[in-house]
């Protein structure tokens, strides 16, 4: 493998997203992925792969177990050369999600080629893990070869999102962080949002593209219908002839559609006004989330207001939500101590 590698996309005349990075194989499999995977993950993969084949510099049918292996400890090496930190423990080597990530891709590649039968590809070099002494012994799984940390992720005060507020400059940002913050819709889900979605009268908006394709209609706060009423009454441009509601307002891309970079644009520069030191599209999500579980609502009332797939994902805000674990506390302690005082008499 002597030429360079570097991922390519376009779109389609339907609007198709399609990617490659100038392997054959590698080109044909993220066309197959294409059909049947989100625009992220098409986007992702096509450059774990081209990270992993540039580095690796073999044919796939020459790869093997130890190039996993050593790929693995190339990818946890710290980069020298490299400014970047890891916010979450100061290493400067890649992230274990980043790399567990890499790992699935590669692994999906040739799991791909093992189907196609015409790449030299019989088995994958791809361990599905290590074998310890208690897979051995109880059949259990194997262990990971990357183990990932189940992190919490940080949410905004109350005071913090007053604040954050305060930074926004129209109507239209309001409305987007209220999606989140009130709504707890995912960044894509608030740019994909367009004007048949909007259930003003219900106070709800519909989902029509969410994580895995899921759509779901979900109720949000009064206050971002409000702001988004400001919005599509005084700001949005007339011009505009997509259905997208949020749409750019200045510059050469006015009127279109606004892109995943410009609400991150939108909210660094709030947080510099406002002197924030954080607060992603994300961090708002969980917000929303939390809040809602602190106010009592239903676990399950919450998994269907995030779209999540597994109510186990939706546990997470169980563990975000500090009164419910001090109250289960509370409540087992008293228990306790009832039945020691009960033994004493």
């Amino acid at each position: 493998m002597a030429h360079s590698l570097s991922v390519q996309q376009s779109l389609t005349a339907r609007g198709d997203l399609t990617v490659g990075i100038g392997h054959e194989l590698a080109d044909a499999y993220l066309t197959f992925l294409g059909g049947r995977a989100r625009p992220n993950t098409l986007l992702a993969t096509a450059f774990d792969l081209k990270v992993f084949l540039s580095w690796v510099n073999k044919e796939p049918s020459r790869v093997t177990s130890r190039d996993i292996v050593n790929f693995i400890a190339d990818q946890r090496a710290p980069r020298v050369t490299s400014k970047v930190v890891r916010i979450s423990d100061g290493g400067s080597g890649l992230s274990t999600r980043t790399i567990a990530r890499r790992l699935s891709s590669i692994s999906g590649f040739f799991a791909y080629l093992i189907v196609r039968g015409d790449a030299d590809v019989i088995t994958s070099p791809v361990p599905r893990g290590l074998i310890n002494r208690r897979a051995r012994r109880n059949g259990g799984r194997a262990t990971p070869l990357v183990r990932t940390p189940k992190l919490l992720p940080r949410i905004l005060e109350p005071q913090e999102v007053d604040t954050l507020m305060s930074g926004l400059l129209t109507a239209r940002d309001r409305a987007m962080v209220e999606a989140m913050v009130l709504g707890g819709l995912r960044r894509c889900e608030v740019l994909n949002l367009r004007m048949g979605d909007l259930k003003v009268a219900e106070r709800k908006v519909f989902i029509s593209d969410g994580k895995g394709g899921r759509q779901r209609v979900v109720p949000i706060s009064k206050r971002f219908f409000s702001s988004l009423a400001g919005y599509l009454d005084d700001e949005r441009p007339a011009e505009a002839t997509t259905d997208h509601v949020f749409v750019v307002m200045k510059g050469p891309s006015r009127a279109q559609p606004l892109s995943a970079y410009g609400l991150e644009r939108i909210l660094e520069r709030a947080k510099e006004r406002s002197g924030l030191a954080h607060g992603t599209c994300h961090e708002l999500r969980h917000t929303c989330l939390t809040r809602l579980r602190e106010a009592g609502m239903a676990l399950e009332a919450v998994q269907a207001q995030a779209g999540h797939a597994s109510i186990e994902t939706t546990r997470l805000y169980l563990h975000l939500a500090d009164d419910w674990l001090a109250g289960e506390y509370i409540r087992a302690s008293e228990a306790i101590d009832a039945q020691a005082l009960a033994g004493i008499r």
